[in-house]
């Protein structure tokens, strides 16, 4: 039987760089990854090449970033004054950018200049060609959850759980 998308899979992997860095596995995590396919929690790439393979079967592919992070946007990289930066800042640090959500967007620090400090909001990843072996250990059949409209409110106004139409309303907006 086949791996197909809502199923819950268990996999041993290596990524590398095409240079043949290993830039992670599951051997470094000391178990196998699982993940419910078809959720987006892994690269696109990677979860369709999960698709169709079966308990035991191993291969390797090779994602084009489009299939993976993404590529390089010249506008994700900012200037930003530099003091809004402590002193101990250094070109390729990490930080997080606060949002008002509460949540962070995090960034790398480029260049640091006289008056201004360039930060790259691209994933570290981005742009680049990134090889996986992967090998399923096993596999779980399930469905993805229902996905709800677009609203906060989560109530369809058709009041029929058949309703696949993406763009109607619902009963509070």
């Amino acid at each position: 039987m086949a791996i197909k998308n809502g199923d819950i899979v268990k996999v041993e992997y290596e990524g590398r760089f095409s240079n043949g860095e290993v830039f992670d596995s599951s051997e470094r995590h000391e178990k196998p990854l699982e993940f419910q396919l078809g959720l987006g929690m892994l690269v696109p790439g990677f979860e369709k090449a999960v698709i169709g393979m079966e308990a035991g079967e191993e291969k390797e592919v090779t994602l084009n970033p489009s299939e993976a992070y993404g590529e390089i946007n010249p506008e994700y990289v900012q200037e930003v004054p530099k003091d809004k930066f402590p002193p101990e800042a250094k070109e390729g640090m990490m930080i997080g950018l606060p949002m008002p959500d509460g949540y962070q967007i995090p960034a790398t620090i480029t260049k640091i200049g006289d008056e201004t400090v360039t930060l790259d909001l691209n994933h570290p990843m981005a742009g680049k060609t990134l090889i996986f072996k992967i090998k399923v250990i096993s596999f779980e059949e399930s469905e993805l959850p229902k996905e709800d409209h677009s609203c906060s409110c989560h109530s369809c106004s058709c009041d029929d759980d058949s309703c696949e139409d993406e763009e109607h309303s619902c009963s509070c907006c």
